[in-house]
């Protein structure tokens, strides 16, 4: 019986193992050539991509124990009662001067400025994990069918997690992308999907990339990357920095507040937007997520006007109440004098324009009736 219960557990292992290197879910390696170009940046240590900053995470057994208890004994509503609903969108006809950018939930959002259409961290799927059985998005659906997107100049990404890098979003939208963007090592795993390696460019920290008239810079961010059992941290994670001819934004790209934030608004700000991280945190995991009220004190830090919280809305990755997040940025906003907009899931801002989207609508979707869950 013994040996019947190893040679199980050895044969369940080895399934995992198998599943890891087949399915390409989960990726692709790094090459040999790419291992060493990476030793060339400052962030590439031992092998692995590191912070600036030590991270610091208690996975202590007294830890883990407070996190299941919290996660038994805790009433705070973790997902809406309802599905939130959507803002429809549209597709931009005009081409004017205005930016706009357009938040789809969770970190993903198009950016549509000066002709061109960029979306950021595109993950379109049900569920942040390698296989979404259960549609676990809090709006059931999106705000248009990816079929339905119109083309797609470039998409870039912050890291390679599978709440920001989606498998299947990126295979039903690759034949609509001109060009993808991403850290260093990240184009390894969208190579193995069947992306071109000239489609792709990837980025150290600090480096500058001119897109069609566009300026974009790779800019530091506190967090960590990895998708399969044994590929922590193989990939680098940022932040984004987007200078157009009239238009400065920035996307804070996941991870805990840090002085990087004031290193880039001495060297990019001031920004007229800024999309900063605001979801699934706990004090116990600070220095790769940051609270609700540190997102208000880094949009500051890199000199933002307008504030856009993000990474909040569309799943439930920690233990605090789905609308919690964003009560407490703007609470946070309101006693700094910080402009924030809260924009429903679909809904569009135009940067710039007096009038944004303000509502708090969260304080109603948790209790609404939502029939269409088609």
């Amino acid at each position: 019986m013994i040996i019947y219960i190893l040679f199980t557990f050895i044969g369940i292992i080895g399934l995992g193992y198998a599943v890891v290197k087949i399915h390409p879910t989960f990726g692709g390696k790094q090459s040999k050539e790419k291992m060493e170009l990476f030793a060339q940046s400052p962030q590439y240590q031992n092998g692995k991509f590191v912070n600036l900053n030590t991270n610091e995470w208690n996975t202590s057994f007294g830890s883990m124990l407070s996190m299941i208890r919290e996660f038994l004994k805790s009433k705070v509503e973790r997902k809406p009662r309802t599905p939130l609903s959507i803002v429809p969108y549209s597709p931009r006809i005009d081409r004017a001067d205005s930016a706009r950018v357009t938040w789809f939930g969770h970190s993903a959002f198009m950016l549509e400025v000066e002709g061109k259409t960029i979306l950021f961290d595109p993950m379109f799927g049900k569920a942040p994990t390698p296989f979404p059985i259960k549609n676990q998005r809090y709006s059931r659906k999106l705000p248009f069918k990816i079929e339905d997107l119109p083309a797609i100049d470039a998409v870039v990404l912050s890291h390679d997690h599978y709440d920001h890098l989606d498998y299947g979003s990126i295979m039903n939208m690759k034949e609509k992308v001109k060009q993808f963007i991403t850290p260093l090592g990240v184009g390894s795993h969208l190579a193995r999907w069947g992306i071109p390696e000239e489609k792709i460019s990837e980025h150290d920290w600090w480096n500058e990339y001119t897109f069609e008239g566009l300026k974009l810079a790779c800019t530091p961010a506190r967090h960590f990357s990895g998708r399969g059992l044994a590929d922590r941290n193989s990939t680098l994670w940022c932040s984004w920095v987007i200078i157009a001819r009239d238009t400065k934004i920035y996307f804070s790209g996941d991870g805990g507040y840090g002085s990087h934030f004031k290193e880039i608004g001495e060297k990019y700000g001031p920004f007229d937007l800024t999309l900063m991280e605001c979801g699934q945190y706990d004090v116990r995991w600070a220095d790769i997520h940051m609270l609700p009220e540190e997102t208000v004190q880094a949009h500051q830090d890199v000199k933002g006007k307008l504030l856009i919280p993000v990474h909040w809305g569309a799943f439930t990755l920690s233990l605090h109440a789905w609308h919690d997040p964003i009560e407490r940025a703007v609470r946070a906003a309101e006693e700094s004098g910080v402009e924030i907009a809260t924009p429903r899931i679909g809904e569009t801002v135009i940067v710039g324009e007096d009038q944004i989207p303000d509502l708090a609508w969260w304080r109603t979707e948790s209790y609404r009736v939502f029939n269409d869950e088609t």
